[in-house]
């Protein structure tokens, strides 16, 4: 049976994939997408999120733009890493899909409400929709079944020495997230490093004949570049849907459990997650950890959910 999930994300090429894979695999039923500023400015996010859902096909779902910024500091995006639209690389048409009426928030309290059953919530972005939904909405906490997320580490940053994007771009909601006492798996640089888009992972995607397959190397064609300029990757990680795929099937990524606290006074640590893995601290546990991906039935799971959604569209 289908697990129901909301993806809340700020495409971001990782973001677009995460997309792809819920929508295409049957094992998760996609009911709504949320938008949230990180990646690009909240107006780019969604814009980039319309197009996605465009040319995937993904029709029927509600998409939803929500916060613009954080609950503190600024926003800074990483426009060093998706370019300026935020999904720099291929050419999109006009989007088809439109945005409801309806904060971010809201529409996820509603999903949440409505729902016969508990629903899974999959942040891949900064969580500040997220954080403004369990303190705006208190109740709603007993509608989620869990929270599996994207961001932190085990180790070091990708934003600063020890802090990852998303955490850091919004430590104040992370740390409400994480103490709020849902079930949270994490999954963080150390696993999604493990992601690779290699040149023959590229090769499946154009293999398949089709303008979305197309689309998806592309973007992963322009990630590399990035990884290989700012980090010296010699192919690029894809964060996001590993998240989406230890939804669909928690074997596909092993977790331990820890506690995960979220740092947000350091001057060199600020948004870095102290993942405690051995019990220094002595604190109960208030997370699940990815610590390992099955990398070829990843990969394997995620070529098939784009060749499931390019078939219902004409190749190019």
């Amino acid at each position: 049976m289908a697990l129901p999930i909301i993806i809340d994300c700020d495409p971001g090429h990782d973001d677009a994939l995460a997309l792809m894979l819920a929508a295409g695999d049957p094992g998760v039923d996609l009911l709504a997408i949320t938008t949230v500023a990180g990646n690009q400015t909240l107006e780019k996010t969604t814009l980039n999120a319309r197009r996605v859902c465009t040319v995937a096909g993904i029709t029927g779902v509600p998409v939803a733009a929500g916060c613009a910024r954080p609950l503190v500091q600024p926003l800074q995006v990483a426009d060093d890493v998706h370019g300026d639209s935020g999904l720099d690389g291929p050419r999109f048409p006009e989007p088809a899909v439109d945005v409801v009426p309806e904060h971010a928030v809201d529409l996820i309290h509603r999903v949440l409400t409505d729902h016969p059953e508990p629903v899974t919530l999959v942040p891949t972005g900064p969580l500040t929709n997220i954080a403004l939904l369990l303190t705006r909405h208190p109740g709603s906490a007993a509608r989620i079944r869990e929270i599996v997320l994207m961001g932190g580490s085990t180790e070091g940053g990708n934003r600063t020495p020890a802090a990852e994007f998303n955490i850091h771009t919004d430590p104040e909601a992370a740390d409400i997230v994480f103490r709020s006492g849902l079930p949270v798996t994490m999954c963080g640089l150390n696993v999604t490093h493990q992601a690779l888009a290699t040149p023959e992972v590229l090769a499946r995607f154009e293999g398949l004949g089709t303008d979305l397959g197309r689309i998806c190397a592309e973007l992963m064609a322009y990630f590399a570049g990035t990884y290989r300029r700012l980090w010296g990757f010699p192919s690029p990680p894809l964060h996001d849907p590993v998240a989406v795929a230890r939804v669909l099937d928690p074997g596909l990524v092993r977790c331990v459990e820890a506690h995960v606290a979220v740092e947000l006074r350091g001057e060199y640590t600020r948004g870095a997650t102290v993942v405690d893995l051995h019990g220094y601290l002595g604190r109960p546990v208030n997370a699940r950890v990815a610590v390992a991906l099955d990398r070829e039935r990843f990969w394997d799971r995620l070529v098939a959910a784009v060749a499931a959604l390019g078939e219902r569209m004409p190749a190019g």
